[in-house]
């Protein structure tokens, strides 16, 4: 048996162990094979759970459910309300786990009263009260690229989709949160989507948008840029530029 055999046999036989599981669900590529692997071995006893507030984008909303149903998996939406929460709308630097706060403040009521016996957040491995929080993927010693793999051979549309993050990081550190700039975000990049670019981030720095896109897209941007600029005009950027897209570890060695 390969390496890659025997993760990936690890990891189903730790999901069939759990017996019921609910999976924090983003329609990503991790958590797709997540869910997959889970609906595989459980059934029925596996579901998906998406978080749904306004940094989700209503795209990647749709794209979710429809994997989901694709996977055959049953997929629940449930709200999660970190614009309520001060110390997320300051967006100071931990964001995030605020964010990550509410999700759980959500999601585990919900599990217990269904009766599973275990979330599956990914990394996340906090104490839960009574319900046991797992993150099989990296316990299996899953990497990217074995997520990818599992995702392409189980004929996952996300495969090769690019990493994505929710709408809030598009603001600089110290930029409030508000339901009004994330609507504004997500316009702008359904705006620029539909000219034909995959992997895109639109920046708000105010009046000014710094738009990213794959470095294999950045010539097919530059010959669109009259476009791009009337597109996000349209909703307040007076000026725009242009970069290239950089995943976390790339900025990291910056």
């Amino acid at each position: 048996m390969s390496e890659y055999a025997d993760r990936r046999a690890r990891l189903l036989d730790s999901l069939r162990e759990l017996e019921s599981i609910a999976v924090a669900y983003s329609g990503g590529v991790d958590s797709a094979a997540l869910l997959h692997a889970a609906h595989s071995v459980l059934g029925d006893k596996a579901c998906g759970v998406i978080a749904d507030s306004p940094s989700l984008p209503r795209r990647e909303l749709r794209e979710a459910l429809e994997l989901a149903r694709t996977i055959g998996a049953r997929v629940e939406v449930i709200a999660t309300h970190e614009l309520d929460d001060e110390r997320y709308r300051a967006n100071a630097g931990d964001r995030c786990y605020f964010c990550k706060s509410a999700l759980f403040s959500a999601m585990e009521p919900w599990a217990r009263a269904q009766g599973f016996r275990a979330l599956a957040f990914g990394e996340i491995t906090d104490d839960l009260s009574d319900i046991r929080p797992v993150a099989p993927l990296s316990a299996a010693g899953f990497s990217k690229e074995d997520v990818r793999r599992y995702a392409r051979e189980a004929g996952l549309v996300v495969a090769e989709k690019p990493s994505s993050a929710c709408l809030a990081s598009r603001l600089p550190v110290g930029t409030r949160v508000s339901a009004e700039r994330l609507g504004r975000i997500e316009r702008a990049e359904e705006a620029l989507k539909q000219l034909g670019l995959r992997q895109l981030r639109v920046r708000d720095l105010g009046e000014s948008a710094r738009v990213e896109v794959g470095r294999d897209e950045l010539a097919f941007a530059r010959e669109r840029m009259g476009e791009i600029g009337l597109r996000l005009a349209a909703e307040g950027f007076a000026r725009h530029e242009l970069a290239a897209y950089l995943s976390v570890a790339e900025r990291a060695l910056r």
